[in-house]
Parts: structure tokens; C-alpha cells; sequence
């Protein structure tokens, strides 16, 4: 099984694929990478074509480009973000009755409310996880038990930590006790940003792409890292030493995409749907697993993929807290977002 990009899709700006045959009536708006046929052949089937693709490099970028006046009628996104489109008016409410599968959909992806108003601005349609990935031939089994190794001096200058604003939190959340950052108030807020501040000195680097990390961890340059799943199969693919801690006592974390429905978009309605249901439908999951990505359709997940399969991959169901990256307040992720920024900075 090969697991390659995840969340750190190439930056590429385009207004289609390339592909000899698209679909005019829809435009999905998304990460390069996910405009492979693979992914939506029922939708094939029934159109004969296609969608229309367009790319970003990253969600801040697509979101300016709506506002600016682009036009398109899906894009995908993840969840983190989904408050902030919501709030802007950009975006407008699924219609789970015409989703065929939504009624399989992992319950600890959905959520009890996947927007601020209750209704369903956002599907979540893949996932991954983050958690420990580290060197077993250098670091003991009993040092990563706990999220607090990042906090261990004789790891100091050899640990790194995504730069990723909502991979960070995620991590000094469960540090901190913490396990559904929806509700956090502001003293969790103060707990977990404090941990990122004492954590940031004994820290090599931030990375910012898988690529990257698997490169400095194969070097023995960095032996512990807060990690997205791709590298733990990738590195023992190529024969690396690599463990992957899901479960230490604090937890570990998935992060997730999904689809959100624009507002106004220029094409047909319907064909919106027939996309996310060829997402979501069952002879999505093995391409998804296969590039190393978790289906939402918990169903069809538990139906084709074996536990062993999952295990290779990170994505195995685990017994310790999992804080799901669910969507949040804007106001809380823009206080992240720029905290994040000055702890960086030594701030």
C-alpha cells in the first residue's frame, strides 16, 4: 500500500486539468491532486465526463479568490475553516436528504454540529490522522507514552512540529487535557497556547511538507516529530526506522475535508450532488486508501479496509481521546492563527 500527499498538496493555480473531457455544468474548486478520475467514477458513469476543475494552494488563497468574485460551484476544504466561509456568506447549506450516503458517515467526523448555525455547510469526505512519529531505534517506547516528550530537554534541538496552525493546537489541546476544541474557553485557550511556547525552544524546526519531514527524519537529523500519517508508511516503505504513537495517554488527532456547497455557483445544482455522492460512495474508499487518505463513509470503510490495512496506514481505530478537528469559532482560529505566529517568532 503507498500513502502519498496529504494535506500538503503542491501550490498550483489552474482553471482545469488537462483532461481531454469536462464537464462544463460543474466547477469543483479544490487541492490539485483530487481531480483523479478514480475519485468520482459514478459521477463518470452517469455525465460521461468529468467536472471542471480549478486549484489552490491553500484554503486562505481560495477563500480571497470567492471574495474577489471567482466563480465555482464546490470547493473542498477542511474543517477548520468551514466557520469562517460560513460566516462570510459564500457558502450555503447541503441538502443531506439528496446525499446518498450521508447516513454512513462517521458520527465522530460529522459531529453533533458541523457549522455554527446547526446545518450542514460542510460533508467531510476524507481524514487522516496526526500523532507521535518518531525513531525506535533512538527514542523508547516509554518516553513517547506521553505528549509531554516534546517538553523533554534531552530531545531538545532533535523534535519538530508542523507549521500548521490547527495541527499545533491539536496537539497542545490534548497536551493540556483537552479533547473537543469546539467549546474551549479561554483559560484552555491560555493552558494550550502556553504549552506551545514551552515546547518551542526544544524544537529543531517547523515543517511544512511531508516530503520534508520524511527527509530530515530519515537524515537522524529529527527523532520525534507531531506527524500526519502519510510518513509512518512512506518512511517504512523505503525501510527508515519509523514507530507511529497514536495512543499516547493524552490522545492523538484526525484532521478532515470535506465539500462545501457556494453560494450562487454558475453551474447545475444537481451535479453538486451527483459529485459528492460519487466521493462518498464505496468504490471510493480503496483509491482514497490507496493515496492515503480515510474514507468519511465509516460503512464502507469497516467493509473493504482491513484493521491491518488501517494499521499500515494510521488510521486504525484507537483506544485513547481523538480530538477531530471539527470546525470552530472564527474568532477562536484567527486568535490561534496569530498566537501561533508570534510563538513562532519566540514570541
Amino acid at each position: 500500500m503507498k500513502f502519498t500527499t496529504l494535506l500538503g498538496a503542491v501550490s498550483v493555480t489552474a482553471l482545469g486539468t488537462g483532461l481531454a473531457a469536462q464537464d462544463a455544468d460543474l466547477l469543483v474548486f479544490d487541492y490539485a491532486g483530487f481531480e483523479v478520475p478514480e475519485y468520482h467514477t459514478a459521477y463518470t458513469a452517469a455525465h460521461g465526463q468529468s467536472p471542471t476543475f480549478a486549484f489552490f494552494g491553500d484554503e486562505d488563497e481560495a477563500f480571497q479568490k470567492i471574495r474577489a468574485g471567482f466563480q465555482a460551484d464546490v470547493a473542498h476544504i477542511c474543517a477548520g475553516s468551514v466557520t469562517k466561509w460560513e460566516e462570510s456568506g459564500i457558502i450555503e447549506p447541503w441538502d443531506t436528504s439528496k446525499l446518498t450516503y450521508y447516513a454512513d458517515l462517521d458520527s465522530n467526523l460529522t459531529g453533533t454540529d458541523v457549522a455554527s448555525t446547526g446545518q450542514a455547510f460542510f460533508v467531510p469526505t476524507d481524514f487522516g490522522s496526526t500523532a507521535v512519529a518518531y525513531n525506535p531505534e533512538e527514542v523508547p517506547a516509554e518516553d513517547i507514552a506521553t505528549l509531554n516528550v516534546f517538553k523533554d530537554p534531552k530531545y531538545a534541538g532533535r523534535m519538530t512540529l508542523p507549521d500548521n496552525v490547527d495541527d499545533a493546537y491539536a496537539l497542545a489541546y490534548l497536551a493540556t487535557g483537552v479533547a473537543n476544541w469546539q467549546n474551549a474557553t479561554d483559560a484552555q485557550f491560555e493552558a494550550a497556547s502556553a504549552w506551545l511556547r514551552e515546547v518551542h525552544p526544544n524544537l529543531r524546526t517547523y515543517w511544512t511538507d511531508p516530503a520534508e519531514l520524511a527527509q530530515i527524519m530519515s537524515s537522524g537529523e529529527i527523532l520525534i516529530s507531531w506527524a500526519w500519517n502519510e510518513t509512518y508508511p512512506t518512511m517504512v516503505e523505503e525501510g527508515r526506522p519509523i514507530a507511529f504513537q497514536r495512543e499516547a495517554t493524552e490522545g492523538s488527532s484526525l484532521w478532515l475535508c470535506g465539500y462545501v456547497n457556494l453560494k450562487d455557483g454558475p453551474g447545475v445544482e444537481d451535479k453538486a450532488y451527483d459529485y459528492l455522492n460519487a466521493f462518498l460512495a464505496p468504490d471510493n474508499v480503496m483509491p482514497l486508501i490507496e493515496n492515503g487518505y480515510g474514507s468519511s463513509n465509516k460503512v464502507a470503510l469497516n467493509d473493504q479496509v482491513s484493521l491491518e490495512d488501517l494499521k499500515l496506514g494510521g488510521l486504525e481505530p484507537i483506544d485513547a481521546p481523538v480530538l477531530a478537528q471539527l470546525p470552530m469559532s472564527n474568532e477562536m482560529r484567527e486568535r490561534q492563527v496569530e498566537t501561533f505566529e508570534m510563538i513562532k517568532a519566540g514570541f
